[in-house]
Parts: structure tokens; C-alpha cells; sequence
């Protein structure tokens, strides 16, 4: 297998999605393979789903992996929508224990950032960027003059005395029952406070609502220049793939 294909594997809150990624053109070049999230999510439960993932497409070489939650070289510090047993492990550990692969991890926002960055929407841009991943929770990546920011948890802004993703992510608008226009109502007092703290020049709204665009950005408001994702729920897949690519050369040419 050419090393400009990667497996790419995107862990979320209701499902695990993988595929073979060509990273020089951020594109797939296989069918998404998806498994359900575990209830609760234990981390030796999501390693035997991945595990499967990589089997399904018999792969054997790098795997790249976004967790959503804070990841420290490769070790998760926080794990808001997941099982409290995943902070402090060691992903590419606990990963190459189960399926023989080198593993390498990074947030999951910050893996579709990556992808978003290269290929999608934010393609050339240098001025400040923020991508908001909307989906069971808000994932958030800044970049500026092209480079990452790193797990910048601007999701946990606090927005009437909680987290602003308990009010203005997509599990929220289903929890409440609310129309996408009264969805947009919460999600614009969550980009006013986050353009009060960070003042980007460009948002880009992606994760599983980006497929939905259409039926919220004509009531989104902000100083900044909004605009969908391109690469829509396949962004966390590639970007992680790319990582993997980027993070591999670099141990290479350090041997």
C-alpha cells in the first residue's frame, strides 16, 4: 500500500466511522465503514470496534485516529461525551495492543480542522480561521497564519452558567425539540461570546450538521464570514489520516 493511502477512523459520540484515505488529494477511496458508538463508550469496547474497522478493510499499516476530547500526545485528558475510564490513556497504546498497528491520535476537531484547512473551505486562507464541528457535542480548531491552534475547547465556553455545547449543539436542538430557526437563536449567542473571546476572520460550520447547511445559515449572524464545510462528515476521517501521514514522516526522518 502506497504511503499517501491511510486509514483514517473517526471516533464520535454515536458512531465509529473508517476509511482509506488518498491524503495528497483528501479524498476517500473507500466506502465509510460505520459501527455504532457503544452505550457509554468504555475504551476496550471502542478498541474492539476499531479493531474491526481494520479488519474490515485489511489494513496492516498507519492508522490515524480523532478522538473527541483532549489529546496530549496521544494521551486523552478529557472526554466530556465519553466514558470518564478514557482520560489518561494511552490511545496509540491501548490501539497497537488490540490491532498490531502503528496508531497515531489527535482531537477530532483538530483532525477535521486539518482536512478543512488543506482541501475544504478554508483552503489558502491565512488569516484567523475557527472551525465549529456541530454534532453531540461543539469540537473547535483555530488556526492563524495556517497553523493549528491544538485542542482549544471552545465548545466548553460557558453559556448560561453551563457548558455552551448544552445548549447550542446538535444533541441539543434534538433534546429540546427545537425547529432549526430557534436552534440557530442558541447557536448565534454561542458565536457572539466566541467571537467576543477569539475575534476569527473566518468560521466554518462542519461536523454532522454541515450536511443540514441549508437549513440553519440563513439565520446565523456574526461579524466574522460563515460558511458550511466542504468535506461535510468526511473531514474528521481525512484530516486524521493526514496526521497520521505527517506524524509518521516525522518519526522517520528523526531515525
Amino acid at each position: 500500500m502506497k504511503k499517501k493511502k491511510i486509514l483514517g477512523i473517526d471516533i464520535g459520540g454515536s458512531g465509529i466511522k473508517g476509511a482509506i484515505v488518498n491524503t495528497s488529494k483528501g479524498v476517500l477511496i473507500t466506502r465509510r465503514f460505520r459501527i455504532p458508538t457503544p452505550e457509554d463508550a468504555p475504551p476496550e469496547e471502542v478498541a474492539k470496534i476499531i479493531r474491526k474497522i481494520i479488519v474490515h478493510f485489511k489494513w496492516k499499516g498507519v492508522v490515524g485516529i480523532g478522538f473527541p476530547g483532549v489529546v496530549q500526545n496521544g494521551i486523552v485528558r478529557t472526554a466530556a461525551n465519553m466514558n470518564n475510564k478514557w482520560l489518561n490513556v494511552d490511545i496509540p497504546k491501548l490501539l497497537k495492543k488490540e490491532t498490531k498497528c502503528h496508531i497515531f491520535a489527535l482531537n477530532d476537531a483538530d483532525a477535521a480542522g486539518f482536512a478543512e484547512m488543506k482541501f475544504g473551505s478554508g483552503k489558502g486562507f491565512r488569516d484567523v480561521a475557527v472551525l465549529i464541528t456541530v454534532g453531540t457535542g461543539l469540537g473547535s480548531v483555530m488556526f492563524s497564519g495556517g497553523r493549528l491552534v491544538p485542542n482549544l475547547e471552545l465548545g466548553h465556553i460557558i453559556l448560561h452558567g453551563e457548558s455552551a455545547e448544552k445548549y447550542a449543539s446538535d444533541a441539543a436542538r434534538q433534546r429540546d425539540k427545537l425547529s432549526w430557526e430557534e436552534w440557530a437563536g442558541h447557536f448565534n449567542e454561542y458565536l457572539a461570546r466566541l467571537e467576543f473571546l477569539t475575534w476569527p476572520d473566518l468560521i466554518i460550520i462542519g461536523g454532522g450538521a454541515s450536511k443540514k447547511d441549508d437549513l440553519y445559515m440563513p439565520f446565523l449572524k456574526s461579524r466574522a464570514k460563515i460558511v458550511p464545510a466542504k468535506l461535510l462528515n468526511e473531514a474528521g476521517i481525512i484530516g486524521a489520516a493526514m496526521y497520521a501521514k505527517y506524524r509518521s514522516k516525522a518519526l522517520n526522518k528523526e531515525k
